[in-house]
């Protein structure tokens, strides 16, 4: 078993397509009104919007910009420099400018137009490096 992606639910799926463009420098394909992907490598990041809930059993099992549990990871080849081209465009979005973290990683933290919050980071350490380069398959 591999994760494989995770979904975004949100009211406005272009403002998301746009935003995570913006900041990624990534195209993501959006394949309907309703729904997105940035793919990458190792994993998706979905989006999509409030009507695609009714395909999964109703209106009521998630809600937009409502997250406060969870972040959305991309690490980058260097933290300092993208925070440095980004810096304006976040603007107060920024909760942490780029900080060492005691596990090894150079994170920046901020949120997306939905108050989903997101960590950009860059390795570090070399066991933070080792870490990020290895994949585990559950079977």
């Amino acid at each position: 078993m591999n994760l494989s992606s995770v979904r975004v639910i949100t009211t406005d799926v272009k403002r998301l397509v746009d935003f995570y463009t913006q900041v990624t420098g990534m195209t993501l394909t959006q394949y309907t009104d309703d729904f997105a992907e940035l793919r990458t490598s190792q994993a998706t990041l979905a989006i999509g919007s409030t009507r695609t809930l009714a395909l999964f059993g109703g209106n009521d099992i998630a809600e937009a910009a409502t997250n406060r549990s969870a972040i959305i990871e991309f690490k980058v080849d260097d933290v300092d420099n993208t925070y440095q081209q980004l810096a304006d465009f976040l603007g107060n979005a920024v909760v942490q400018v780029p900080t060492t973290m005691p596990w090894g990683n150079r994170s920046l933290l901020f949120r997306d137009p939905d108050g989903n919050l997101v960590n950009f980071f860059t390795p570090l350490t070399k066991e933070a490096k080792e870490r990020a380069t290895q994949q585990t398959t559950i079977v």
